[in-house]
């Protein structure tokens, strides 16, 4: 027991300002708990928002679910909100709660080590700081990967990833070539179908595209949210949306549901319908089950490829030269724009930062086999370190803002057991995460996400690195930690 900390006050280190961290920052002070800094390596807010800024950007998550629940937003203008929606909706949140004075912006933390019962703490500024808690709010999507094709650095023209768009590349009337077929790239094939003279999608894998009427909201339906808290609750929690969110985390743990038959029925009727080329429906047409990878929710993308200007390419990329692609058979194709939609390094969460627990133990040592963490949220022996939205956490098509307020719940009963002076320090035992790790494991190679496909969900040893149970069980285990599985002291 320990009671020297009863009456000072604790230090707290927030590790990004994108969704996550901001909804820390935001509790944290609604608590009374003001010595709170937050680190973000970038200049502004926004996380994934902030560095996706390519065209066609929207949100696959309804509008009014992708906000905090202390914080509804009136002013969607769309069903699914295009990404500048996004962003400036955490601007506002972030203006609104006066966050800014504790965000120290274009400052990456370097390296955390434990000692003394404290996080000691350097930056890329050379400051250093000292945290009695650190939340770790880094997000998944935030290091692009960049594909090794031989010739890149010969191209003549604009290359890019799309999570780094160069916005001084025109895009009118171009030869453009999109490589990748995940959300990012189906979007951007979607967009610049409308302006591109020629556009080549190279797609290595065909996705099962769900489809969905992005409708506008109209100026009396935000009039009403604007005017009735109650109706703008309504739609913040909208019955019907829970039930499908609900219905679908089964389907996801339940391949051989109704709940996945169904998907599968509604993504094929929407292929074979949608695409009147018989050979072209083919070249669309993957061969692994819907929602094995992510799912894409759009209303045009089969209407994009379409058009004449428009081609979708099964030949892999061989090499890059000075004008263009060659492809494996050897066809050269001329461009003036190449974009990598190749996705990101999904198993990076907080490195390449240097995290030393006790014991000297790194989170490199740790996490040599695969990134872990109990509960999503805590890792053995690194005491008083938190993640929201770390390794193993539900991902899918719903909303990782309840996610994270749903972690937050569980996080801050652990805190306050070193808050009240009971503990010092508070981490997963490394049973109680090997006996996790062992149940995670065994169930996610039986969900549709380990049914037979290559999907940025997968970790190095082909097993899904996600939450493998419902959305109703993860918020279930979230309302209160079992203290029998964190070493305490």
């Amino acid at each position: 027991m320990n009671n020297n900390k009863l009456n000072t006050q604790h230090r707290y280190v927030i590790i990004g300002a994108g969704m996550a961290g901001i909804l820390a920052a935001i509790k944290l002070r609604e608590a009374g708990k003001h010595n709170v800094r937050v680190y973000e390596k970038a200049d502004r807010i926004g996380g994934t928002w902030r560095e996706n800024t390519y065209p066609g950007l929207s949100c696959d998550v309804p509008s009014h679910s992708y906000t905090y629940s202390f914080e509804p937003n009136s002013e969607w203008t769309r069903h699914l909100p295009p990404g500048p929606e996004v962003q400036a909706y955490f601007e506002s949140v972030v203006a609104k709660y006066k966050l800014e004075e504790i965000i120290s912006f274009n400052e990456e933390i370097t390296d955390c080590h434990f000692k003394n019962n404290q996080w000691h703490i350097s930056t890329s500024k050379g400051n250093s700081d000292c945290a009695d808690f650190v939340i770790a709010a880094t997000g998944v999507l935030h290091h692009p990967r960049i594909p090794h094709i031989d010739g890149m650095e010969k191209f003549k023209g604009k290359i890019f990833h799309s999570a780094r768009w160069d916005h001084s590349a025109s895009l009118e009337n171009k030869r453009i070539a999109v490589i990748g077929t995940g959300s990012t790239g189906v979007q951007i094939v979607t967009a610049l179908a409308e302006c591109a003279a020629q556009l080549c999608h190279y797609q290595r894998t065909p996705q099962w595209i769900m489809p969905v009427v992005n409708a506008e909201f109209s100026e009396a339906e935000k009039a009403l949210f604007r005017n009735d808290p109650i109706a703008l609750k309504s739609i913040q929690n909208d019955p019907e949306l829970e039930a499908n969110i609900e219905r679908f985390s089964v389907a996801i743990t339940e391949p051989d549901s109704a709940a996945m038959h169904e998907i599968e029925n509604i993504v094929r009727e929407n292929l074979e319908n949608s695409i009147s080329d018989p050979e072209l429906r083919e070249r669309l047409r993957p061969n692994y089950r819907a929602a094995c990878k992510r799912l894409i929710y759009s209303e045009n993308f089969y209407q994009a490829v379409q058009q004449a200007n428009v081609e979708v390419l099964l030949e892999g990329v061989d090499s890059i030269e000075e004008n263009g692609i060659r492809s494996a058979d050897g066809t050269l194709r001329e461009f003036d724009i190449i974009v990598l939609a190749t996705g990101f390094q999904a198993d990076r969460f907080m490195r390449p930062m240097r995290i030393t627990g006790e014991n000297d133990i790194t989170l490199e040592q740790a996490w040599a086999d695969r990134p872990t963490a109990y509960m999503s949220v805590s890792i053995p022996e690194f005491p008083n370190l938190f993640m929201l939205n770390g390794p193993n956490g539900p991902v899918g098509n719903f909303s990782l803002i309840e996610i994270a307020e749903q972690q937050w719940h569980y996080i801050s009963q652990l805190m306050s057991l070193v808050e009240s002076g009971q503990y010092q320090k508070v981490s997963a035992s490394q049973t109680a995460l090997e006996n996790f790790d062992k149940a995670r494991i065994v169930a996610a190679k039986k969900s549709i996400f380990g049914s037979g496909c290559q999907s940025w969900y997968l970790d190095a040893q082909g097993v899904p690195a996600t939450w493998p149970w419902t959305r109703a069980q993860f918020k279930e285990a979230m309302q209160k930690p079992d203290l029998s599985d964190y070493c305490l002291a």
